[in-house]
C-alpha cells in the first residue's frame, strides 16, 4: 500500500506537461454525473452553485486545464489524504494531474453518481484510459485502464475548500502491468 502510493507520489513529481485532450467545454461535458442525488431541503439554486466547481474539477481531471483547476479549488484548497511528495494546496491536483495524463494520455473520468448534503459533493468516479505513457520507469503498451475513485469535496464561497479522496490504484498498477494480477 505504502509502494503505492509513493509510486503515485513520484510520477505526479516528475511527469511532463501534456497538452489538453479536449477543450474546457468538452471535459465538463465528459464528466457530467450519470445520477445525482442531492438533499431535497437545499435549495435548488444552491445545488446548483455547489456544483459548478465540483463540474470544473472533474472537467480539470479530463483535461488538466489550469483555468478549470482556477475555477474549481479555493487558493486555501487543503488534501486531507495528500499522498508522500505531493504538494499542498492547488498545485497538488496540477502535478497529479500532469503525471497521469502522461501515463494515461486518453484518460477519461466519467462520475458514476454525485451525492449533495449539506456543504459536501460525494463523488463515486471512474477511470478509463489506456497506458500509452510513462509510468515508474515503465513503458506502457497499451494496456486499458478501468478503476474507481470516490472523493468527498467540501464547497464553500464558490469553490472546493477540501478534498478526501481514495483511488483504487492497486487495479491501475495491476492493469498497467507494474504489479502482478492477483493469482499471477
Amino acid at each position: 500500500m505504502r509502494f503505492t502510493v509513493l509510486a503515485f507520489s513520484l510520477l505526479a513529481l516528475s511527469a511532463p506537461v501534456l497538452a489538453a485532450q479536449v477543450d474546457d467545454r468538452a471535459a465538463v461535458a465528459l464528466s457530467e454525473p450519470q445520477e445525482l442525488i442531492a438533499d431535497k431541503s437545499l435549495p435548488a439554486a444552491t445545488v446548483a452553485a455547489m456544483l459548478k466547481p465540483v463540474d470544473a474539477f472533474y472537467g480539470f481531471w479530463n483535461n488538466g486545464s489550469q483555468a478549470l483547476l482556477d475555477q474549481a479549488v479555493a487558493p486555501t484548497f487543503t488534501d486531507h489524504t495528500l499522498p508522500p511528495g505531493r504538494p499542498q494546496g492547488p498545485s497538488g491536483p496540477a502535478a497529479a494531474s500532469k503525471a497521469f495524463l502522461a501515463a494515461v494520455p486518453d484518460l477519461k473520468i466519467a462520475v458514476v453518481q454525485r451525492l449533495v448534503v449539506g456543504d459536501r459533493v460525494v463523488s463515486h468516479l471512474r477511470f478509463t484510459g489506456h497506458f500509452t505513457g510513462t509510468f515508474m520507469g515503465h513503458d506502457g503498451k497499451g494496456q486499458p485502464v478501468d478503476f474507481i475513485a470516490t472523493d468527498i469535496l467540501r464547497v464553500a464561497g464558490g469553490r472546493i475548500t477540501d478534498n478526501w479522496h481514495l483511488e483504487d490504484n492497486l487495479t491501475f498498477l495491476r492493469q498497467a502491468g507494474i504489479l502482478p494480477k492477483a493469482g499471477e
